[in-house]
Parts: C-alpha cells; structure tokens; sequence
C-alpha cells in the first residue's frame, strides 16, 4: 500500500498513477508531462495488463477505463485531488471478487480519500515550477459541528502550466467536498462530491521515424497557420521532408489537437454493523461528463479550405449502486454483495470551416464551437452491468486463512452509429448492433499463511473476463465498434467471445525493522486474445478487431527495503515478464502468426530505486526507474528503446509560524538526468508490422518549488 507519508515525496500535484509505478513493483506508468494528467498520453500497466484491463475504484465506487476518452468511468487524476488521496493500493492478484469492475483481466488498484477531519482548520498549498507551471490547493475542514459528529471539507486545486514545447497550455481545475454524518454507534453515512474541468492543448503523437528524424521538438504547428495549410496541400517544409515518406510528412505537420472535459460525480455511502455478527455497506453513485475532443483533420471546408477543424462531444451518464454484506461466525468471514450500473454514452463528430489562407486566423482548438457544416458520425452506447458475487474467509490457524468465492457476470450494450455521413466516413454503414458478455462463475481461491511474524506466504488463483470495449469507431483501440463498417461489425460478433484469463500468483514477504522483502512469480493463461490492428493515419486509421487466441504471459517481481539506520529507507525493486502470443490472425485477407512475438508495449524488464532520508524536520527522496524496449508492432520488427528517467526532491518544516502550523518548503526535479524517451503509447492503437504515429516523448527536466501550511 503506498500512503501520504510516501506521496508527498513527489512533485505537489504528481498523479497517483506516476507515483504508484515509481514505488510498486510490477507496474509502469509513462505520460508526456511531468505531472502525467495528460490522459491522452497517460500509459498504465500492471503485470503486463493496461489501464483497460485492470479494475479501478476510488472510495469503493466503480472508475471503469482508466485510459483515453473515458466511456465508462473516468481516471483518477479527474476524478478526485491528489492531495486528497490518503492510500492506494494493487491486488496482489487477480483482484478480489468483490471490486465492481468487468475491466478486471489481471488486478485491480483501489484509492481511498481522506475523510473530514475532526477539528476545523485548513491546508494550503502553492507550487511553482518549470514552464509557468502554477498549481493551488487548499483544503477547509469543518471539524465535529454537534453532539452527533457531523463534520465536512471542501477543497479545491487548480494546476496550470505552459507545454514543455509547441504551443498552447494544460489546465486542470478541480473541487472535493465530503460530509461525513455518523449514525449512532452502529454506522456512519459518508456523502462525496468531486468536479473536475480539464483544457488542454495536447501533445503530438509520433512514430520512431519522426523520433529519430527531430528528437524531442515535434508537436503540433499551431498557431503557423500558413505552414500547416501548404502541408494539407502537400507542400511539406524541407525540415520535414527528411523523414523520407509522405505518411510521415502528412502526420507531423497537423495543426492542432486539443480536448476539455468536464466531470461530475456524486456518491453516498452508508456502512452499518446490523448486527454483532453482520455488517452492511451500500454504495449509490453517479458520474455526468461531457467535453470537446478537437482536431484538425484533412477534410475540405466548404470555401475551399484543404482541411476542417473537427471536434467531438463525448457525453457520459452514469448511474448504479453496490451492496455489500459480510457475516462473521465461528472462523468463517462470509461476504456476498452485487453490482449494477447502467451507462449511456454518446459521442456525435461535428466539422466546423477552417478559412481560406490570408483571410483570418484559424479556430480556437478550444473552442468555442458553432456553426458546424457537418456531422461525420454520432456513435450512441447504452450498456446494463450486473455482478454478483460470493466468498468465504475460513481461518484454519490463527495464521492460516483460505478464502474461496466466485463471481457471476453480465453486461449487454446496445448501440453504434445512429448517423453517418458516407462522404466523410467513406462507408455505407458503420458498426451498429448488440453484444453480450455474461459468465455465470469466476472463481477466485486464495491462501495467506504467516509463519511467524515476519514471514508470509500468499498464494492466488483466479479467473476473469472483461467485457466489450465500446469506444467511437474512428478511435485506434477502440474495440468491436471500431472496426470499418457494419458487414465487419457483423462477421465478428458471430466469432468473438469476452477476453477471459486465469491468474496464478505465489508470493512471500518478509518484514522486520531493518529490511522488508517481498517476491513473486505469477503465470497467466489468457484466452480470446482480442486486438485492434490499425492502419492509416491516427486521425482517420482503418481498424481491424481480431481474436488472436491465446497470450501467455510468465513473469516475476522482487522488492527489498533496507533501513541501515534511522531515516534512510532504500527500496530497490525488479520486475521481468516474458509475455507472447500463442496464435495467428487474418490481416488483410492473409494468416499472420504472432506465436512467441512478445506483447506490445510491455517491456521485458523493470528496474526501479527509490532512496529517502529524514533528519528532523528535512526530508530527501531520490527515485530512479529503467523501463526495456516495449515492441511497437504486433510482430516486434519496431522496437521503442529503452530509457531510465529518476527524480530528486527535498522538504523542510518550520514549524509553527504565526498562526500556521506544519510551515514547509519543498523542491523538486523531474527527469532529472534530462533523458530523452518515448513516454506513454499506445494511443491509436498498434499496426500489425511497421512503425506507426502512436507515441508521446517524454518530458525534459523541469524544477518545481512548493510552500504548504496548515491553520
């Protein structure tokens, strides 16, 4: 579990998901900024899964997808306030039963907040840094307002920087608000508010040739309106012409992308002992986001205008509920619980005229957006989700637990296009039908034994499935929907089934004052393998949905902790995972076999460090992590390379000064070696064979300075 105390090692304002992979084995995260709240570019995986097969939760409520164009959920960066966030922690497995997600193949990462505190008072915090960067947090605590111990907080942060290169700025404005009512002394109902808004200009999207062509200064051309408008008509600068192939020319000399987004989600929690014996906890939330997800792509305006601005309006409406029942007799620890949620989603794609060159400037990337010439598409989605879900807990020994149960699943979604325009999609008709994706029983087994008190053992199995990806068709990775058009929407959904996958993990921890060892092997058999492959440019790719078969994926982690003497705390973890496929797929009318190619995107090794040291009231922390070549093609002839990238941060409290309490100071350092890397990928998904424009450079180095207090 990685708590406070470690989080506020890092950079104010780091997301979760950056700090995690820097002190959890067996996960990586990779971004395009230092904070990584880029979500186009945000790159999440545990034991070689990505964000979208790993379940999420964030104070027990279901957060679905993690990654790009949220469908079902939202990531964690929007969803609540880092500074709010008071532990999370990854399954040592294949998650437990009882975590509400049909995202789950391989694991499952649950964030807690905290709750209001019982005296009034408050926190500030101001950061500055690196490219304008500018980011404010301050928190106000009601403390216990009666007799009964009602209490609240509100808080608020807002994070805005310039882009490292190109132009343009990412902001992020976000407010939390939790009340907590206890009810007696057998419960307390918690009720939570969090909004967020993000605008952002975004990053280019590259391939290795365009890489190795410009290293790290390619983005969008934006606000050159003259240069982009020649390149539409294939007038390329002669810088670019150096990347040798007029693909790449096409796809480096974009105009624009950018996105803004905002979110609502609202919870209400109530956690009851019925009984001595039984215990209640119930769980109704809600999520409504919606946003402009913009690009200017090569469709002609109507005044002649060699491309269009073209923006897309997601829209998400959420709604369910959980209940959880757990009953303790003799050694038995009985749980049983349910899920449903029922999802709409919608995303409509409207042109808009970019003008003639020489007549005014070009559309704001961030709107606002009127006056359309077109609607190219407008994908809806209604999806129902119910699990159910039962376990035991037996204690044999004191120190020996086995824990068996199983899980029921069920999701079905209607939906696709409900408009199409053939002259812009080139199709006669997009995908636009039902899918199913139920199994009765997922069994999970487990075993915790501790030998003494600083020894264990785990062992655990389980089974899962994921459900149907229903992304927009024209997005890169986006699942059944995204495939070319209705006849291959047809043809698939008579021949595919749900991904499904068994997980086999043994693990041991040792722990002690001076030292904390942990190790584990795992193995996973996956079935039904289900790949996007993608051709064209990320902007209009064509996209094929195709089961593989079988992926085994074989691997271990290694951690050591060691405390020499008081406050030095060095960790030095490992992790290698040999991941391949085990079956062929028909591209283009032709077998392809990817039997021993190795997954894309995941590397083979991981090294990570991670050193502090406290004296008084000054901290230092020092992390560094090497992350292997990933293989960008499905038949591993592109490699991205390797890279290390490491951090350096200090704090010193003063105390109490004035009517502030815990005064402090901090500096930090990302990148701090200045490596030049591929970050995140994977954003229009992956070709078969071949480079392809699905990767997001790395941020340089940059410094960050903080003052925080509390009142």
């Amino acid at each position: 579990m990685v708590t406070r105390r470690v989080m506020d090692q890092f950079v104010s304002g780091t997301s979760p998901l950056k700090i995690l992979s820097a002190t959890t084995p067996g996960v990586t995260f990779a971004s395009d900024d230092a904070f990584g709240l880029d979500t186009a570019a945000n790159t999440l995986y545990i034991r070689g899964f990505d964000q979208s097969q790993i379940a999420g939760t964030l104070d027990g409520i279901p957060m679905g997808d993690q990654g790009f164009l949220q469908y079902n959920g939202l990531s964690v960066d929007q969803a609540a306030i880092q500074d709010n966030i008071v532990a999370m922690s990854v399954s040592q497995g294949g998650g437990a039963v009882d975590v509400p997600s049909l995202q789950n193949l391989g694991g499952a990462i649950q964030f807690h907040t905290a709750d209001p505190d019982d005296r009034m008072g408050g926190r500030a915090t101001q950061m500055f840094g690196s490219n304008n960067a500018v980011r404010t947090f301050v928190r106000l605590d009601s403390g216990k307002l009666n007799a009964s111990g009602t209490k609240f907080f509100v808080s608020m942060a807002r994070t805005d920087n310039d882009k490292w290169k190109g132009y343009g700025s990412q902001l992020e404005e976000q407010v939390n608000a939790k009340l907590e009512q206890p009810v007696g002394d057998i419960g307390t109902i918690t009720a939570l508010f969090n909004w967020s808004s993000f605008r952002q200009f975004n990053y280019l999207n590259i391939d290795m040739n365009m890489f190795r062509t410009f290293g790290t200064s390619l983005d969008y051309l934006y606000p050159n309106y003259a240069v982009a408008y020649n390149a539409a008509l294939g007038i390329y600068p002669a810088a670019y012409q150096a990347l040798g192939n007029a693909s790449d020319e096409a796809n480096a000399t974009y105009l624009d992308g950018a996105q803004t987004q905002e979110n609502d989600i609202m919870g209400l929690i109530g956690d009851f002992h019925l009984t001595s014996r039984l215990s209640s906890k119930t769980i109704l939330y809600s999520q409504l986001s919606n946003g402009d997800y913009e690009a200017t792509q090569p469709f002609a305006s109507p005044n002649g205008a060699p491309f269009a601005q073209v923006d897309g309006k997601p829209d998400m409406r959420r709604i369910g509920f959980t209940e959880a029942l757990t009953y303790e007799i003799g050694r038995n620890v009985a749980k049983t619980g349910i899920w449903y949620e029922n999802n709409s989603f919608s995303f409509p794609n409207y042109l808009y005229q970019q003008p003639l060159l020489g007549e005014g400037p070009p559309r704001n990337p961030l709107g606002p957006f009127h006056d359309p010439f077109a609607e190219e598409l407008d994908d809806r989605f209604n999806s129902n989700t119910f699990q159910y879900y039962l376990q035991d807990t037996y204690e044999i020994f004191r120190n020996l637990h086995i824990a068996a149960g199983f899980r029921s699943v069920l999701q079905t979604t209607y939906g696709g296009a409900k408009q199409n325009d053939p002259d812009l999609t080139g199709q006669d008709a997009l995908p636009d039908g039902s899918l199913t994706a139920s199994n009765a029983f997922l069994p999970h087994f487990s075993i915790n034994y501790r030998i003494n008190p600083h020894n264990e053992l785990y062992l655990d199995i389980a089974e899962n499935m994921r459900a149907y990806t229903y992304n927009p068709w024209f997005l890169g990775n986006g699942g059944a929907w995204s495939v070319g058009n209705q006849q291959q929407f047809l043809e698939n959904r008579n021949d595919i089934k749900p991904e499904r996958t068994w997980n086999y993990v043994i693990g041991y921890r040792y722990g002690s004052r001076a030292v904390d060892v942990t190790a584990d092997i795992y193995h996973v058999d996956y079935y039904n393998r289900l790949l996007n492959t993608e051709a064209g440019s990320p902007l209009q790719p064509i996209s094929t949905f195709v089961n593989a078969g079988r992926e085994e994926v074989n691997g271990g982690d290694a951690s050591v902790t060691i405390r020499p003497f008081a406050g030095l705390e060095i960790l030095n973890t490992a992790s290698y995972t040999d991941a391949e496929y085990r079956g062929d797929i028909n591209y283009e009318g032709a077998n392809v076999s990817l039997k021993g190619k190795n997954q894309v995107a995941y590397p083979r090794f991981i090294y990570k460090a991670n050193a502090s040291y406290t004296y008084g009231t000054f901290q230092m922390n020092f992390n560094a992590t090497y992350t292997g070549r990933r293989p960008l093609s499905y038949v591993n002839d592109v490699y991205v390379p390797s890279y290390w990238v490491a951090g350096l941060s200090g704090t010193y409290g003063f105390g109490r000064i004035g009517f502030a309490r815990h005064v402090q100071v901090s500096f930090g350092v990302t990148n701090l070696f200045n490596s030049a890397y591929i970050g995140g990928l994977g954003i229009s998904g992956f070709p078969v064979s071949g480079d392809y424009p699905t990767l997001f450079i790395g941020a340089p180095r940059q410094y960050f300075g903080t003052v925080s207090a509390q009142f």
